[in-house]
């Protein structure tokens, strides 16, 4: 792990909001404000003329502009190959547009700390390896050498031990913690069970969905308004990019309203026309609450898998700006019998970025010989070791014998403690076989077609004349830091392949650096 000279610190890089912090000389994880002295920027992205762009503008002053100028929620689009869009004669990608985020992150922290050279960025945990590797990408170009990818609840469990003080000392009672944290951010969601002492951390189990956040929430407030709106006038706002773009901006502040309020209203103008819609907490709830029972199985599914139940939780940490809506806390309250943790030293909008400080202070005291930590702070964390498991199953297209197709054949599970190794033993189907190929697979789905394929390798050359039924033994291994490698062995004959699979994602190295030039040409506000 090579860090460059200048400052290491921590970034969440979320759906709607952004945050940067680092480790003060006193060891404390701290959120760095940006320009304008907020703790965070808004994910907001203001495309302009000449390679000027806005990055968090006022969402009042967004909401009045041309929707095709203005970029949001961009981290759902991490990894997809089908994004498209074109700005001032270039084709721009997800990593781009991230790293312009990451960009004025870093310039304004800048503008306190001095030269910032390395981060480690947050992602959520059931971000697959495509999405994880564009998310360094967008590091990359934002001229960030991203000493490593940490899972947003790893994240936030980092920063709980911290501030209770558990974090790199013995527990008084000698006993392990287990706690669940429930993250619920503005595009995303996970939930993750976490165990740790004082020098050890490690996943239990995890689930989540990646497009599941604060944002569906209003969107679903936005529809009931756009109802409303055409049973009085005909009229569909929705149909207006603009006057969408107007509401979901009022939408948000009616969300936010009815975390302390039992009612509130909403004022939609289109087309000459005006209506003001009165919506209470409770019809806000209503609307949504498939939604958060998308959360209780989730989080109900993460017990199941661990084979535990909620009494043996030491404690619930709720995580996400989208935890501050009053159902949510209620929710899991009735669900588990716990009453969640809830701290002034445990902001749910800065969690995640003061954990992603912690780990990359844990990785320089470490690592680096050189780096800023005191020597209080260095002893601290030196010996804080972290045990991950992996949020998505890796598989090997194989055919079932007993139904003749091709599936899905599950080598390593999801929430299996990483590093891990397994091998098994498979047969060639058909005779004369001169090569057999091994297809890495990612995903949980029984067909092959629903799953991504991470790498190939072959074993070539093979003995003429080879049965049906010859035995290949396939090894998959994953190691600590989530890198997989796969070798295959023909048994007879000794023949075998090897394959590391590096993370991929949508770009090659030539258009990161391509990118990465782009990026240095633009001006950020």
């Amino acid at each position: 792990m090579e860090f460059l000279p200048g400052n290491t610190v921590g970034i969440d890089l979320g759906t709607t909001f952004s945050a940067l912090a680092q480790i003060n000389d006193e060891g404390e994880p701290v959120p760095i404000q940006n320009e304008d002295g907020d703790i965070e920027t808004a994910s907001l992205i203001l495309l302009t003329e000449n390679r000027h762009v806005v990055i968090g503008p006022n969402r009042s002053r967004a909401a009045m502009e041309d929707p095709e100028n203005v970029v949001e929620r961009i981290k759902r689009k991490m990894g997809d190959v089908g994004y498209k869009r074109t700005f001032d004669g270039h084709e721009i990608t997800p990593e781009f547009i991230s790293s312009l985020i990451l960009r004025k992150l870093k310039q304004d922290g800048e503008k306190i700390l001095g030269p910032i050279s390395n981060a480690v960025i947050t992602v959520p945990y059931y971000f697959n390896d495509s999405r994880r590797k564009a998310t360094q990408d967008a590091g990359k170009i934002a001229g960030l050498n991203v000493i490593d990818i940490i899972n947003e609840p790893t994240a936030a469990a980092l920063t709980y031990a911290w501030h209770r003080g558990e974090l790199g000392h013995e527990m008084p009672d000698k006993k392990s913690r287990r706690v669940l944290i429930y993250d619920l951010g503005g595009g995303t969601f996970d939930s993750t069970l976490v165990e740790y002492n004082g020098n050890h951390f490690r996943v239990i189990s995890t689930d989540g969905d990646v497009k599941l956040g604060g944002v569906d929430w209003n969107d679903r407030l936005a529809r009931y308004v756009c109802d409303q709106f055409k049973e009085k006038t005909g009229l569909d706002p929705s149909e207006s990019a603009q006057a969408l773009q107007i509401l979901r901006n009022d939408c948000d502040t009616a969300k936010i309203a009815l975390t302390t309020k039992q009612q509130t209203s909403i004022t939609c103008r289109y087309e000459g026309n005006r209506l003001s819609v009165p919506v209470t907490r409770e019809l806000f709830e209503d609307l949504t609450k498939d939604l958060l029972q998308r959360t209780c199985d989730t989080t109900e599914f993460v017990l199941e898998q661990a084979d535990m139940d909620f009494a043996q939780l030491d404690a619930i940490v709720l995580v996400g700006g989208s935890t501050l809506m009053p159902q949510v806390p209620a929710m899991l309250e009735k669900l588990t019998g716990v009453k969640p943790y809830i701290s002034p030293d445990l902001d749910p909008h800065t969690a995640v970025a003061k954990g992603a400080a912690i780990h990359a202070a844990i990785l320089e005291a470490k690592y680096n010989p050189n780096g800023k930590l005191t020597d209080r702070v260095e002893k601290l964390l030196k010996n804080i070791n972290q045990e991950d498991v992996n949020s998505h199953a890796l598989g090997i297209v194989a055919t079932d014998p007993a139904k003749g197709v091709v599936v899905n054949n599950i080598m390593i599970p999801k929430n299996t403690s990483l590093p891990f190794s397994l091998t098994r033993t498979f047969k060639t189907n058909k005779e004369n076989q001169e090569r057999i190929s091994i297809q890495v697979l990612e995903g949980d789905a029984p067909d092959p077609k629903a799953c991504s394929i991470l790498g190939k390798c072959q074993i070539t050359d093979l003995p003429p004349n080879l049965p049906k039924g010859t035995l290949v033994e396939v090894t998959y291994s994953f190691d600590k830091s989530g890198r997989i490698s796969v070798s295959a062995r023909e048994k007879a004959s000794g023949r075998e392949a090897k394959i590391n699979i590096e993370r991929r994602g949508t770009l090659t190295d030539n258009q990161v650096e391509n990118l990465t030039h782009l990026a240095e040409e633009y001006s950020i506000e």
